[in-house]
C-alpha cells in the first residue's frame, strides 16, 4: 500500500515515515498543500493522512478542494484540533476518519489499512485465493494451512495481485503501488519478487501475460 502523508512538523512527518513503513506501508510525505498538489496530481494513493494545519493553508480547505475536483482517496485527518466541532467540521468537509494528536503509531496504522481495504471493494481481512490465505492485518500468508515467510516487498507484491483478482496488472502498475518517490527501483525488481514468490507458492501461482503483466491464477 502506497499512502500520502501530508505534515508540516519535520520530525513527526519524519517519523511517520518511518514507523509506517515498518508496517508494511509505503510513505510519501511533504510539508504543505503545494507539494501535496503535486503529488495528487502525478500519483494514486490509496489513502492520504492529512494534517489541518499547514503552513500555506487549511487541511480543511485543500480536503474541500480535492473533493470537489473528484478526487475519492480516503483522507484520514491526523491534527491536534480533537474537539467535536473540529472532528464534525472534518469529517462534512470530505475526510473519510478522523485522528487526533497525540495518537498511537499502530492505531494509525490499523486506520490507515482498513481505509485502505475499503478501496480495494473487500473489507475483509483476509484474502483467500485457491490454497493462499492472505492476512493483510497481521501480514502473513498461508499456503495450504502453512506459514509461508515472505519479504515485506515480495508481501507487497502479492498483496497487490490477490487485491484485484482476475485483473491484469502490468509491472508499472505495481511498481506504483509498492514504491514511493525516492526509492530507487531496479529495472528488474517486479521480475525478481514475482520469480519468488512462484517459488515459495508454486510456479502456477501467478502468471504472465506477454507484454501486458502479471495477474493472479487463482481468481
Amino acid at each position: 500500500m502506497r499512502i500520502l502523508v501530508v505534515e508540516d512538523d519535520d520530525v513527526l512527518r519524519d517519523g511517520l515515515a518511518v514507523g509506517l513503513h515498518l508496517e508494511g506501508i509505503t510513505v510519501d510525505a511533504v510539508a504543505g498543500c503545494e507539494d501535496a498538489n503535486a503529488a495528487t496530481a502525478t500519483a494514486q494513493y490509496a489513502v492520504i493522512v492529512l494534517d489541518i494545519a499547514l503552513p500555506d493553508g487549511s487541511g480543511i480547505d485543500l480536503l474541500r478542494e480535492w473533493r470537489r475536483s473528484g478526487l475519492t482517496t480516503p483522507v484520514l485527518l491526523l491534527t491536534a484540533r480533537n474537539l467535536v466541532d473540529d472532528r464534525i467540521a472534518g469529517l462534512d468537509a470530505g475526510a473519510d476518519d478522523y485522528l487526533g494528536k497525540p495518537f498511537d503509531l499502530s492505531e494509525l496504522a490499523a486506520r490507515v489499512r482498513a481505509l485502505g481495504r475499503r478501496v480495494t471493494g473487500n473489507p475483509d481481512t483476509v484474502l483467500t485465493l485457491g490454497p493462499v490465505e492472505l492476512d493483510r492485518s497481521r501480514r502473513s500468508v498461508r499456503l495450504n494451512g502453512e506459514p509461508v515467510p515472505l519479504s515485506r516487498r515480495e508481501f507487497a507484491v502479492l498483496c497487490v495481485l490477490a487485491e484485484h483478482p482476475g485483473h491484469i496488472l502490468s509491472r508499472s502498475r505495481i511498481e506504483d503501488h509498492i514504491y514511493g518517490w525516492q526509492e530507487e527501483v531496479g529495472s528488474n525488481a517486479i521480475e525478481v519478487h514475482i520469480h519468488n514468490l512462484r517459488a515459495k507458492l508454486g510456479r502456477d501461482a501467478i502468471e504472465t501475460v506477454r507484454g501486458e503483466g502479471y495477474r493472479m491464477a487463482w481468481a
